[in-house]
């Protein structure tokens, strides 16, 4: 459930296709499952663990902030990151 008066976006899709990277190659290169890192894509993860953001900041070559980001409600709704 997304925080009250904002919500948290998830760039993965966004990153991936930048880099030609399928979920599955990260997954693989990360060392977590597909269906895992299928929910965070998705927009569905309650959480995610540091060790796995760092795995796949290192593995796309990006900062958490370019996975992530936070948006208060009304902020750039069909903007994309």
């Amino acid at each position: 459930m997304p925080a009250e008066g904002g919500a948290i976006q998830v760039h993965l899709e966004h990153l991936l296709a930048e880099r030609d990277m399928t979920l599955t190659e990260l997954a693989a290169r990360v060392g977590i499952t597909n269906a895992n890192l299928s929910i965070l894509k998705n927009g569905r993860a309650k959480a995610i663990r540091f060790t796995t953001l760092a795995g796949i900041c290192r593995v796309l070559d990006c900062q958490p902030g370019d996975l992530i980001t936070y948006r208060t409600d009304g902020e750039g709704a069909a903007e994309s990151g």
